[in-house]
């Protein structure tokens, strides 16, 4: 009884915890234009597979998405490898630049920021 009790508080702390969490997904034109419309809060992460920086940025986006604080907002992915016409549209050279947008308007971006608060300054840029 008590095992399966614990069970349940353990699977329901587990759907709550991802019904708050941002969104972390692949970029898609559609679904950044339809938050943008919205003005909804939206963080661009050009990641390559092979970058040192991105693999230490990867970490920290995935913890600050999962708070509470940072519900509203939708990280989209970007490969810096194979989505060339998106890093000319967005005016990236680099990998491991992270892009904020609030709206249509970008707010703040960021190049080889590996630093907790850094990174959380920038997210924090699109729910001002």
């Amino acid at each position: 009884m008590n095992l399966c009790r614990f069970v349940i508080l353990v699977t329901l702390a587990t759907v709550m915890a991802l019904a708050r969490a941002g969104d972390i997904k692949p970029y898609s034109q559609q679904q950044f234009d339809q938050l943008s419309a919205q003005g909804r809060p939206v963080v661009l992460a050009i990641h390559a597979s092979w970058c040192p920086t991105c693999k230490v940025q990867k970490p920290i986006l995935a913890q600050l998405m999962q708070q509470p604080a940072y519900r509203e907002v939708t990280l989209l992915q970007i490969d810096f490898d194979t989505d060339k016409p998106l890093l000319a549209r967005y005016h990236v050279d680099m990998q491991s630049t992270l892009i904020a947008f609030k709206g249509r308007h970008e707010v703040v971006r960021t190049v080889g920021d590996t630093t907790s608060a850094g990174i959380e300054q920038l997210v924090k840029a699109t729910l001002r």
